[in-house]
């Protein structure tokens, strides 16, 4: 008898048919993912990255910079909102520092103290013995008449002379005998002192055409 030889084909299977047709994965492998595709159904596609309409563009560095609120710009006038007004004075052809230069606030605040209490403490109830109601308006014509007659004619009170300041005209010569009375009547008033200009004048140096500056 003859002896059968062994044939070289391998079994086969419909499973090993179908893996020789989609090419055949090895163990371990996993599946390649595509690159593009539509997105699932959890998820949105990108609209910023693929530029479709009503996506939020972002805005410019310059727009996104905040303005000043017009409460700093009221409050703190011109010079918060960020315009150059130049120093107190400049444009009265005052010097920025030293003699001649405008006055600062700190310095008339104190002489207006100074010659407050003088008098209303040390002529009104000291010499005039006013009592403590009429202390007030006698005190009141004693300054407005202190005012007058040292500042007509010496151009400083005696606080002035203390924190050395003067009133000036604006070409730097004495004031008036009128611009004195003016600029004593509404500094009496109190309000028109209150309201100031870029150059640190108020309302009554203003009308009188007067400063204060620096010795």
């Amino acid at each position: 008898m003859k002896q059968r030889q062994p044939s070289n084909r391998q079994p086969t299977n419909r499973r090993a048919r179908d893996q020789r047709q989609r090419g055949t994965q090895q163990p371990g492998e996993s599946q390649p993912r595509k690159a593009q595709g539509n997105p699932g159904k959890g998820q949105a596609p990108n609209r910023k990255s693929q530029g479709q309409p009503g996506s939020k563009q972002p805005r410019p560095a310059q727009a996104q910079e905040r303005e000043p609120r017009w409460t700093q710009t009221w409050l703190g006038g011109t010079r918060s909102a960020g315009v150059d007004l130049g120093y107190p004075g400049e444009r009265l052809g005052l010097p920025q520092d030293g003699p001649g230069a405008v006055a600062g606030f700190g310095r008339r605040i104190g002489a207006i103290l100074v010659d407050w209490m003088i008098c209303t403490w040390a002529i009104a109830r000291g010499i005039f013995q006013a009592s403590p109601q009429d202390a007030s308006w006698i005190g009141m014509a004693v300054f407005a008449a202190a005012y007058i007659l040292l500042v007509g004619t010496l151009g400083m009170t005696l606080g002035m002379r203390l924190f050395k300041i003067r009133i000036a005209a604006l070409d730097g010569s004495q004031p008036t005998l009128l611009a004195v009375l003016i600029r004593t009547f509404l500094l009496c008033l109190a309000v028109p002192a209150l309201i100031w200009d870029r150059d640190q004048r108020g309302l009554h140096d203003r009308a009188a055409g007067t400063v204060a500056v620096r010795l």
